[in-house]
């Protein structure tokens, strides 16, 4: 994927980093260790991500909802709303995925990988949130208004956007802890909700080490996994 740094100056930039050019801008290609360890020389903690490839800038490989807790709602909150989103997504024979943001809330991934554009894939994420609110006003809110949201969840459906960027899989905060944005299992998930432990969806940078060498990589699916949105 195409990340949103890019040098100024591209004669600073080394002539091994790879980039790809979408209207007057120039994306840096972090597509392996040596431009990664660059990037982070340069203090690039956090990488955030187009949703698209950098061959095909204008289409999605999925659909995404970025759960935004309004405090005193936290990432519990978040994954009651995430639990109902897959639930939907199961009930319209579609997989989907979870991560932390590595903040304070929670993000659901529906992987695509087929022929889609934003014009079909924003319009769809918008109706899902605007839906979630009417069925749990209590709970949800699909506008970014300040004032409506101490207490609920947002569930942001914006970020299904050319022109924006969503924080990517195992990149770090820049926090003096470091989180990192960390894939989970929908039972985790659940276990976190039954608990009301935000603890258990906390994950600093040893943490995902140790996850990725016990349970793998449980975001490769949405890169590969094709599925194809509901008509209509």
């Amino acid at each position: 994927a195409a990340s949103d740094v890019y040098k100024r100056q591209p004669s600073h930039r080394p002539e091994w980093v790879r980039t790809a050019r979408v209207g007057d801008i120039d994306y840096t290609l972090a597509d392996g260790r040596p431009t990664l360890v660059w990037l982070a020389n340069l203090a690039d903690i956090e990488l955030h991500t187009s949703l698209s490839l950098a061959a095909e800038p204008q289409r999605p490989t999925m659909l995404v909802f970025d759960l935004d807790p309004g405090p005193p709602a936290g990432i519990v909150q978040c994954c009651q709303v995430g639990l109902v989103l897959q639930g939907l997504f199961t009930g319209l024979g579609l997989e989907s995925f979870a991560k932390t943001s590595g903040s304070k809330g929670l993000q659901v991934y529906v992987p695509l990988n087929t022929a889609v554009s934003y014009a079909d894939t924003k319009p769809l994420a918008r109706r899902i949130a605007e839906l979630l609110e009417q069925r749990m006003p209590e709970l949800v809110v699909s506008r970014m208004t300040k004032r409506l949201r101490p207490g609920k969840v947002l569930v942001d459906w914006s970020q299904n956007d050319a022109h924006k960027t969503t924080v990517t899989v195992y990149s770090v905060r820049a926090r003096e802890r470091p989180t990192v944005s960390t894939p989970v299992g929908w039972d985790e998930v659940a276990g976190c909700r039954e608990q009301g432990d935000e603890g258990m969806l906390s994950f600093d940078t040893d943490d995902v080490l140790a996850r990725v060498s016990e349970q793998g990589d449980l975001f490769a699916p949405v890169l590969s996994l094709r599925q194809k949105l509901p008509a209509g």
